[in-house]
This record gives C-alpha cells, structure tokens and sequence, in this order.
C-alpha cells in the first residue's frame, strides 16, 4: 500500500510527533508499505532527501516549528505520489491541506491526534484573546476539524474520552499508541561516559526528557531539588522557549549544583543519557502518551509522573514507577520512594514499555489502513450504483 504521512511537525523540529512520524515509517516499510512523508519546508540547510516539503516559514510564537503557507491548499506532491490513503498528524494547517487534498481526489483520510492545542493556544497563538475565549475558539475548531477524517486515531483512553466530552463527533475513532522501539531502547554500558561528562560520579541521577516549554512543568523539578538528598541531582535533557528562564531559576534557588543542564541530546547518545539514571521523573500533566517516559522505561528506568492524564493508564505505584501530585511535597515524597524501591521497579518498567512496542502499533494501523481504503471503495461502488 501508497501511503502518504502528511505531518504538522518533521524534522528538525523535536517533538513527539515528529519522532513518531519517523518510527512508524520505518516500522511500516518494513511490513511492505510504500511510506512517503509530506511535511513543512524548514529551510535548504535543514532539509532531507526523499521528503515531500511544502513552502514554510518559521513559526515565530514557537522557536523550533514552521508555519506552512495558507495559499493553495492542495497538496501538489499528493498528485505525484498517488497514494491509496492519506495519514494526517497534527491539526494544524497541513491537516487541513491534507482534508482539502483528499475532498479533491477521493483518497481516503486517517488522522492521529496527540496534543490537546486547546490548553496551550493562548501560549503560543499569534493573536492575543483572553484565554478562556481562545480555548473556546480552539475547542470550536477541533469539533469541526476531527469530525472530517475517515478515521480518527488517539493514542490513550483518556484523550478518546475528553474529545467526546468536548463534543467531538468523528466518523470512526481508534485507541491505537505512540510505539516505542523497544528492540532499540535497550539500557546500554555507557551511562557511566554520561555520568563523567556532566559530573555526575557517586550521584543519584533523575532524568527529565523532552522540550523545554512551560506545559512541561520542569519549573516544578527544579523547585524540587531544594528538599531531596544532597546526593540526588536533576539531568534535563532538551531545548526551548523556557531554557533562560529555568536555568536562572535553579540559580535563584540556590540548587545550580543540583540541576544540570544538557541541552539537546542527539539520537545516537539518548539510550546513554536514560541508561546513566537512576530513575525518570517528568510533572507533565500535558501528555497524551508520554513518549520519552516509555523509552526510559524500555531501559529499565522506572517513572515517577504527574498524576494526570495518559499516565493514569501507564503507571501503577509500586509496580513501574509512581504518581504524584504536582507540590513540591509529592513530588519530593516519589522520588524518594523510587529511590528506595529501584531494583523492584525495573523489571516492571520494561515490561510495560513492551506493550507498547512499535511493532504492535504498526501492525494495528495496518489493519485500519485497509479497512478504511475498503469502506471507501465500498461507498464510492454504492454511490454509483
């Protein structure tokens, strides 16, 4: 099968869709698809062969992500392509290109959605409303928007149950996960090249992954580390709009010592930053899935996350990690009981990361993939009988 990855976010930008995007090609072409990514341009020096770019410009509300232009919706590179289904991630304005494209062709829709944009949009919107007058706006959009695809994919039950209590009504809606590579995320030996690199010899390590930006809640991390053990110490991990301001937080909290800074950490050094930690903490209640929690736990690193959201589902106290309040007294009360408890929350943690494997997720978007392309044939048989 022809399938065409039409996608909000590619890199260069970091985020979990755009890693998403790219596991799940590979997953896919390794099952016998044909996989073709149609993504926005970030640029000559940014750009990789064989993707599909579509003109763009920087996203000046978001360092890091690129604005396609509104002017000719069509996607041109659909007529090249000619695929049998068109897979939209994001919301934004290459999905909408995505659903013009498909309403002209007759190729039939999929789209994932992974990021409530509700809750951030006053954040990063260009146009300043009040808050809750944008959220509702956002909310407005997403009830017209996600009712068009031919199916529509969320990666946990809790994301199924708020759009449908947000009034959302689309035409087929599957629970199918972000997967985890987990034949790659493997914890390795070099853990230790990562502890000596940063200064990190005879500590206890907390690992925190992912962009720097507010809906993060690593402002709360931080202002953790004035109550734990000396010994225990903060490795952020990632880049973005909030770096500054975190970096002199730690500084007005007198915890500089105990936070640590890396900065973007490149792919092929990411297994080695989550195997050098003792255990993987994130106050996130934004997430959907949290993708970077599951590739810390395929390397046997517990996690201690905000009890919120997606991780209700993932994380079982005890078992692979713990939930915590987002005060600074639970999140202080967690790191100290995974600290406790590490040698009896590995195995756990592994095995949860298994469940979501990249495999599994390939293997149910196939089965969707040609149940949509059939449904379509059938209707488009009916209509001319």
């Amino acid at each position: 099968m022809r399938i065409a990855i039409v996608t909000d976010s590619y890199f260069p930008t970091r985020d979990g869709v755009a890693t998403q995007v790219l596991t799940t090609r590979q997953c896919l072409e390794k099952m016998g698809h044909e996989v073709f990514i149609v993504a926005p341009d970030p640029g000559e020096k940014d750009r990789e062969e064989g993707i599909y770019y579509v003109k763009a410009k920087p996203f000046k509300s978001y360092e890091g992500y690129f604005l396609p232009e509104f002017r000719h919706n069509n996607l041109k590179a659909i007529q090249e392509i000619q695929p049998d289904l068109i897979h939209m991630h994001g919301c934004t304005v290459m999905t909408l290109k995505g659903l013009v494209t498909s309403h002209k062709t007759g190729i039939p829709t999929v789209q994932t959605f992974v990021t409530m944009v509700n809750e951030v949009a006053y954040q990063y919107s260009p146009i300043r409303l009040p808050k809750n007058v944008l959220n509702k706006m956002v909310q407005i959009y997403l009830r017209q928007e996600l009712k068009r695809p031919n199916a529509l994919v969320v990666p946990t039950p809790p994301i199924e149950r708020e759009l449908l209590a947000m009034g959302v009504k689309p035409k087929r809606l599957e629970v199918i996960p972000v997967g985890v590579d987990i034949d790659r995320f493997r914890k390795d030996d070099k853990g230790d090249m990562i502890r000596e690199r940063h200064g990190l010899v005879g500590k206890r390590v907390l690992i925190t992954v992912g962009r720097m930006s507010f809906e993060k809640k690593v402002d709360l991390l931080i202002e953790t580390m004035k109550v734990v053990p000396d010994d225990v110490v903060l490795l952020i991990c990632g880049k973005g709009p909030c770096d500054k301001e975190w970096r002199q937080l730690a500084v007005d909290l007198g915890v500089q010592d105990k936070v640590v800074f890396a900065g973007f950490v490149p792919d092929d050094e990411l297994i080695s930053y989550y195997s050098c930690a003792d255990i993987f903490i994130t106050a996130s209640k934004f997430e959907t899935q949290g993708l970077t929690t599951l590739e810390a736990m395929a390397c046997k690193i517990p996690a201690m996350c905000a009890n919120g959201r997606a991780f209700t589902d993932v994380i079982k106290d005890g078992v692979n990690g713990y939930l915590f309040e987002t005060t600074v007294e639970d999140c202080a009360r967690v790191i100290n009981e995974g600290l406790a408890h590490i040698d009896e929350l590995k195995a756990g943690a592994r095995r949860t990361a298994e469940e979501y494997s990249i495999q599994a997720t390939a293997e149910a978007l196939d089965r969707l993939y040609r149940e949509v392309v059939e449904e379509k044939k059938e209707r488009t048989k009916s209509k001319k009988k």
